[in-house]
């Protein structure tokens, strides 16, 4: 799958390469110092969204390739974040640094609060960070490398075509991104050369250095496009060709940093609150930060014109600094702005209906992100094996107990209607999840991710056995049990509870497995699941020598015989779920 994907990336990258390329080669070629009468509107234009289709799917692409190359070991980083907040903020910012994407960083530190990975305070922190790691984008376009971008493109395209390792094509598209992104810069900055002497052109920009209306420009553009990177990559490429000047791309820059916060918000829309708190609070610092200093930009701007002579380095270092000083002043007031959000924001008061099976992690709008995606299913999953503990928890009851057959949570239910209650929940997430899981396949993935997704089927299909063991089992028991005028005697009812119990304590270390992917947690099962096999072998051995026993009677034996199959068949398939999470690479 992900060679095919990847061939078909090949494809399309040179494709597009040639669409947009024809037009910039044809048309951006109109001499400076042009009059109106001499330029070509039509042409100029083209030639304009030209390079910039090419630069923006040079980012897209040279985002995409690090993110796929980077895989779960971002996720890795994110997972094993502390409390503390100046951690928090190295690690937000060196993942975006990795990914180039702050709006990545962001809709992934969602879906882990969501999922309950990281709690919402460890998060501020992170936000923090991912605005200072876009910067990074910004100073690396700053340098001039346009001359080089086509030999990038060449290196980049002979690499991600002709490479076999799939980490060295990864590579090769992160080269070719870099150089479209390089190359449409020079387009783009060649094609709007004659607009210098443009009054009209010069007026629009100029309008940008009212704080307000460039806020407002860049906060637009950047919803749009989804990319503060892009955006002041832009702006710096208008300063490279000398159409804008400092006063007129620092409020630009400004406002990327609130239009990127659009891309957390839909990210939160159907989160849990603790999700809609990061969303907010990214909304709540970039605000802030814009607002701290909307109204002495002029003295900014003076003090960055300092940094360097060069105008596309001033708004790159405009951009840092802003984002730096922005962190440095809202870094000790994280607790406050974490308090005042949920304060405002509080704890939904949901009862909850074990009769209305709902997902509740998975997100069908984060697919282009495999890593968010998977830690969905992986949340979910995490949900299905809380379910399958209550359920395998319940089943020894009715033989160790003399109480009333009522359900475990209801003592107005069933008892087998409300283990029936949370089968049926069980079925139903596990279908939704296979699902998924498919569409999660279906994306561009590195190899450990498509491990990963296929490890996790696994499990979902082996979760599937146990339930359909206890299905299955359970009902058969339970009228020969009604049938029993006599409770089993006590040295059975002590061996059912012990080894039950050993078998439930399994699906607990399941759970806490899926919280963080702590391997001590499958080193555990799997060195438990050893000594319950031969715990479970004695108990059989014991058991045979009980046949001649008058104080066990048939129909005893077989109700012990029968419950004790049934819950070796499931330490079974819980020690082959253990078996597959212990092959993943993103648990080493």
């Amino acid at each position: 799958m992900y060679n095919k994907i990847s061939k078909n990336k090949n494809i399309l990258s040179m494709i597009m390469l040639f669409i947009i390329a024809i037009p910039t080669f044809v048309f951006a070629s109109v001499p400076a110092g042009s009059s109106d009468k001499d330029i070509s509107w039509f042409l100029m234009v083209t030639s304009l969204f030209g390079g910039m289709g090419m630069f923006l799917y040079g980012m897209e692409m040279m985002s995409d390739g690090m993110k796929i190359a980077a895989g779960n070991k971002m996720r890795s980083v994110l997972e094993k974040l502390t409390s503390n907040r100046l951690l928090a903020v190295g690690v937000g910012a060196f993942v975006t640094m990795v990914i180039q994407s702050s709006s990545a960083t962001t809709v992934m530190l969602v879906s882990f609060v969501n999922s309950g990975l990281l709690s919402f305070v460890q998060g501020l922190g992170v936000i923090l960070g991912s605005n200072i790691g876009s910067t990074i984008t910004a100073q690396i376009v700053a340098f001039k490398v346009t001359d080089y971008a086509l030999t990038l493109i060449a290196v980049g395209a002979m690499t991600a075509l002709f490479s076999k390792k799939d980490s060295t094509k990864n590579i090769g598209f992160v080269i070719l991104g870099f150089g479209l992104l390089f190359y449409g810069m020079k387009v783009m900055s060649d094609t709007m050369k004659p607009l210098r002497t443009n009054p009209t052109f010069n007026n629009i920009l100029t309008s940008f250095e009212n704080p307000f209306m460039g806020i407002l420009a860049g906060a637009a553009f950047t919803a749009l496009i989804q990319s503060s990177s892009a955006t002041t990559g832009i702006v710096i490429t208008l300063a490279s060709g000398g159409s804008i000047t400092l006063e007129a791309g620092i409020p630009l820059i400004f406002g990327a940093n609130v239009g990127t916060c659009v891309t957390a918000l839909l990210a939160g829309l159907n989160a849990s609150r603790e999700a809609k708190r990061v969303a907010i609070a990214h909304v709540t610092f970039n605000v802030l930060g814009v607002g701290l200093f909307v109204f002495w930009i002029p003295t900014f701007a003076d003090w960055i014109s300092q940094t360097s002579d060069n105008i596309p380095r001033q708004i790159a270092n405009a951009h840092t600094i802003f984002n730096i000083l922005a962190t440095v002043v809202f870094i000790p007031f994280t607790p406050l702005v974490a308090r005042l959000i949920i304060k405002y924001f509080p704890d939904e008061k949901v009862e909850r209906d074990i009769s209305k099976p709902a997902v509740m992690h998975l997100d069908n709008n984060v697919f282009s992100t495999p890593t968010v995606a998977i830690t969905n299913a992986q949340a979910e999953i995490r949900g299905v094996v809380g379910l399958l503990e209550r359920v395998v928890g319940s089943v020894a009851k009715p033989f160790i107990s003399t109480d009333s057959l009522h359900d475990i949570e209801d003592e107005e239910e069933d008892f087998e209607a409300g283990l029936q209650t949370r089968i049926e929940k069980i079925v139903f997430l596990n279908k939704e999840i296979s699902s998924y899981l498919i569409k999660i396949n279906n994306q561009d993935l590195a190899p450990a991710q498509s491990q990963e997704v296929f490890t996790l089927v696994s499990v979902v299909n082996n979760i599937n056995s146990i339930k359909n063991s206890v299905d299955l089992r359970l009902h058969d028991l339970l009228i020969k049990k009604e049938s029993e005028s006599e409770d089993l005697p006590v040295g059975l009812i002590e061996e059912i509870e012990s080894y039950h119990k050993k078998i439930v304590k399994q699906i607990k270390r399941l759970g806490k497995f899926f919280e963080r992917y702590d391997q001590s947690k499958i080193d555990k099962i799997v060195t438990k699941g050893k000594k319950y096999k031969d715990l479970e072998e004695k108990y059989r051995i014991d058991h045979i020598k009980r046949a001649g026993s008058e104080d066990v009677n048939e129909k005893q034996k077989q109700i012990y015989q029968e419950l004790m199959d049934m819950l070796k068949e499931i330490s079974i398939f819980i020690d082959l779920i253990a078996e597959r999470l212990g092959e993943l690479d993103s648990v080493e």
